[in-house]
């Protein structure tokens, strides 16, 4: 049940972009942002991150030492991959109307993203779940 409810804060910040980039649409976009792709980018980390959070939480249950490593760099190499492939298929498809602004904000929600994952990991990892 504890590993369930660690979701909720991802699922939170995954409504609550939307939510804002919706609202927020036609201010955003006369700010020159590509509202539509930081929805999409926001949807690929969600999944990415749940995945993520998903791996992590095997890894903190690895009887081993290299159980958990692997679950460490399996989900930050997985991660990378595919958030690297991602920005190359924008720039490559969108060169001369690739949108910086949208992107730096794109990489700013993984930032977000990654800081609540590990947020809820640690939680989930206290000295009251061990029991």
């Amino acid at each position: 049940m504890a590993a369930r409810k660690s979701l909720l804060p991802i699922f939170l910040l995954f409504v609550s972009v939307n939510v804002i980039a919706i609202v927020f649409r036609e201010r955003l976009e006369t700010r020159a942002f590509d509202v539509d792709l930081i929805i999409w980018a926001n949807l690929l980390l969600c999944g990415l991150t749940l995945f993520s959070h998903y791996l992590l939480y095997k890894g903190m249950r690895a009887r081993t030492t290299a159980g958990f490593l692997k679950a460490v760099y399996g989900s930050f190499l997985f991660k990378l991959v595919l958030v690297a492939g991602a920005v190359a298929v924008y720039v490559l498809t969108h060169r001369d109307t690739a949108n910086k602004g949208s992107l730096i904000t794109s990489m700013v929600l993984y930032l977000c993203y990654t800081f609540v994952e590990v947020r809820s990991l640690l939680k989930l990892s206290g000295p009251q779940n061990h029991a």
